[in-house]
């Protein structure tokens, strides 16, 4: 068992909109006026938008999301693919203005986390690639940025010298392919940033299943405990330490996540009831329900 004792632990899974939690993750019953979000901000105390990667939200969404957290609740924004998958011509500046104006509400709450550029497989580490990452912090000097990458050709320590000048380094757990960086533990600056992504190495470069399968793995105890000593080693260099469970079919992230905190923190955490019923191994680090209040009245 192990403890954090300098950084501060942000931990959650990415994104929260899906499908496949409802009955897993949340209430399969639920009232119509029920906010996934807002459930989940009981259990964690941060969260990565995955839906900023896709479209930029409205200022109007973000301000509302904001609404429906606590004060000590951050949000980890990823960057719209726009400025890390598309890249024949870099955006215009409208495009990086509209960015900032979603996120002015959650900066203005003091919720706002940091930014990550996540880039695929494919962005390898050569001239042209270090000059769009100089852009991309040159466009966004005043937030906090951490850079994915996940080719090892990023190991090299030319090359994670390029990556500290333009953000943190996101560490990141992903299967041990060939070319495929492997786990770290960098603290570039200040802050820390880890993702897991899962290892199911079938599905990771496959092009005839959903992508969602990508990410359908379940951490065993033995390969969170992997992750511990990492965590501890940089909560020791770090003020702040993100962790994303990215593995989110059928709430897998939110589980290892919670088991995760469990392992760092030492000791219970509470676990949605749905969660604990569809895996039972949670059992182990779930705080026990409440117990009755002495005056409500008994079923007999």
């Amino acid at each position: 068992m192990s403890q954090v004792e300098r950084a501060r632990l942000w931990i959650g899974p990415s994104g929260w909109s899906y499908d496949d939690w409802y009955g897993v993750v949340y209430p399969q019953e639920r009232s119509a006026r029920f906010k996934p979000l807002a459930y989940l901000s009981q259990f964690f105390n941060a969260v990565e938008v995955n839906s900023s990667f896709y479209r930029t939200p409205t200022a109007r969404m973000t301000a509302a999301w904001v609404r429906q957290v606590p004060s000590e609740f951050r949000f980890a924004f990823k960057l719209t693919r726009i400025f890390t998958h598309e890249r024949a011509e870099f955006p215009a500046q409208s495009e990086v203005e509209a960015f900032r104006e979603a996120l002015r509400p959650v900066r203005e709450a003091g919720r706002l986390g940091p930014l990550l550029m996540q880039f695929p497989w494919s962005f390898r580490y050569t001239s042209d690639a270090v000059e769009w990452l100089r852009r991309l912090a040159d466009a966004f000097p005043d937030f906090e940025r951490f850079v994915e990458v996940r080719h090892a050709s990023w190991a090299q320590p030319e090359a994670l010298a390029d990556l500290a000048a333009a953000g943190g380094y996101c560490n990141i757990d992903q299967p041990r392919l060939r070319n495929c960086l492997g786990p770290t533990e960098h603290v570039f600056g200040r802050n820390a940033y880890v993702r897991l992504h899962g290892r199911n190495a079938r599905n990771w470069f496959a092009d005839d299943v959903p992508s969602y399968e990508r990410y359908n793995y379940l951490y065993s105890d033995e390969e969170l405990r992997e992750w511990v000593w990492r965590l501890d080693a940089m909560a020791g260099r770090a003020e702040n330490l993100y962790v994303f469970a990215n593995n989110h079919y059928r709430g897998q992230g939110p589980v290892n996540a919670l088991e995760l905190r469990a392992l760092l923190e030492g000791g219970k955490v509470a676990v949605p009831d749905e969660l604990r019923a569809a895996y039972p191994r949670l059992a182990a680090i779930a705080r026990p329900p409440r117990a009755p209040h002495l005056f409500e009245p008994s079923a007999g």
